[in-house]
């Protein structure tokens, strides 16, 4: 019984890293480095995106009014064959203006959740 219980344990604390490692280390990461508000139709931002791999990425942006409502949105894709750590201008049109640009994060075809 203790053995079984052992082994039980066991492949838990091995599923328990192994799940750690994996969300610390994604394929891609992304961070905001600015936004300006050009305009009442337009914002323009620039965005980190750092790969660990040659792999497609999707980034999403969203601008936002005051109200929080979301005015804007585009999704830029990093191709795999571009440099793997490289800033990214990207311009949004807005349905109305703008008091923010949001990274929501990027993803690959491996990676679901955006980071």
């Amino acid at each position: 019984m203790i053995g079984v219980l052992g082994v039980v344990i066991l492949a838990g604390l091995v599923w328990l890293v192994w799940a750690a490692w994996v969300q610390s280390n994604p394929p891609v990461t992304s961070q905001l480095n600015g936004f300006e508000i050009v305009s009442p139709t337009s914002a323009k931002a620039t965005m980190q995106v750092d790969r660990t791999k040659s792999v497609e990425a999707s980034c999403r942006l969203q601008a936002k009014a005051a109200d929080f409502s979301i005015v804007g949105e585009v999704t830029v894709t990093v191709k795999a064959d571009s440099p793997r750590h490289q800033v990214v201008p990207v311009t949004l049109t807005t349905q109305r203006s703008a008091t923010a640009v949001v990274l929501v994060g990027c993803t690959t075809a491996d990676q679901h959740r955006p980071h």
